[in-house]
């Protein structure tokens, strides 16, 4: 099964329609408490209430006002315990979680450690620049899997080459857009057909372990730093489970975007606010269709 949105569609995931997206849902969430009508909302990103309704549904598959419920500190407080029961259950029954992403399966593989000291040196690292549902994203991946997927504000232009190479200071570097084109089109279309999407990431033990972590929060599940920690035998260490979670390479495959505070409220993510609100809302929106009659 795909996903319910046909994700790779120029047209509506061109930066310009995120950006009145990200605008929109912001808007919204600022706004929760005086319910905002569409009229206000489609005035505030400067389109037609009819225009704005139009895209927003293509975008995120639902209403702007169904999808406002999925912003509300009530709705993350009710999916943090949702999500800690799945998980409990799952463990007292010695299931762990395959680390789903719609109907993918995402399988991660940490470099070696002469490859982590060496800057990579000996690899082939691949790079793209690619529109996405959530902004423009720099994706970049070896012979062995995705290495990067970096989520870019503003006019990138010249500097993403020199940002890859700040990676990767050894690696033989090269631009190559089909590959990595084919590659963001099974991240947000993926078929039923697809194997695993394997990831190759550089990272110490201690971070390795907090993202394979990640990898097994259910699909709009949420999860708190402090439970993320008790889930990895670490209950004492928040904060640094909290740092690698921070330092996560892939963003939206390895899911740093589903970890909160326990308030509801969003935490930090590298980058923006505004994106992690949109994803998580996004995400709500998504398997709200899945698990509509």
């Amino acid at each position: 099964m795909t996903s319910p949105i046909a994700l790779v569609d120029t047209a509506i995931h061109s930066r310009d329609t995120y950006d009145r997206m990200a605008q929109a849902i912001a808007f919204m969430a600022q706004n929760h408490r005086h319910q905002p009508d569409l009229r206000v909302i489609a005035e505030h990103v400067h389109l037609s209430e009819y225009h704005f309704q139009r895209l927003f549904t293509q975008w995120a598959g639902t209403s702007p006002k169904r999808f406002a419920q999925f912003l509300t500190l009530a709705y993350a407080k009710a999916k943090i315990q949702e999500t800690r029961n799945l998980l409990e259950a799952s463990l007292a029954s010695g299931l762990s979680s395959p680390g789903r992403l719609h109907d993918l399966f995402v399988t991660l593989e940490a470099m070696s450690p002469g490859e982590f000291k060496s800057g990579g040196a000996g690899l082939q690292i691949r790079y793209g620049v690619h529109p996405t549902p959530f902004g423009d994203g720099l994706i970049a991946t070896t012979a062995r899997g995705i290495c990067n997927l970096q989520f870019l504000d503003g006019g990138a232009g010249g500097t993403v080459e020199s940002y890859v190479r700040s990676l990767w200071a050894n690696a033989e570097i090269s631009r190559d857009q089909a590959v990595t084109g084919e590659i963001r089109d099974r991240i947000f279309s993926p078929a039923k057909s697809d194997p695993a999407l394997a990831l190759h990431v550089r990272g110490t033990n201690f971070q390795i372990q907090v993202w394979r972590g990640l990898l097994g929060i259910p699909q709009a599940g949420l999860m708190t730093y402090q439970g993320l920690a008790q889930t990895l035998g670490r209950p004492t260490a928040a904060r640094a489970v909290g740092n690698a979670v921070g330092k996560n390479p892939v963003g939206y495959l390895i899911p740093c975007h589903r970890v909160i505070r326990e308030s509801g409220a969003l935490g930090g993510y590298r980058w923006g606010l505004e994106r992690k609100r949109t994803l998580l809302g996004w995400e709500a929106s998504q398997q709200d269709i899945l698990e509509s009659p």
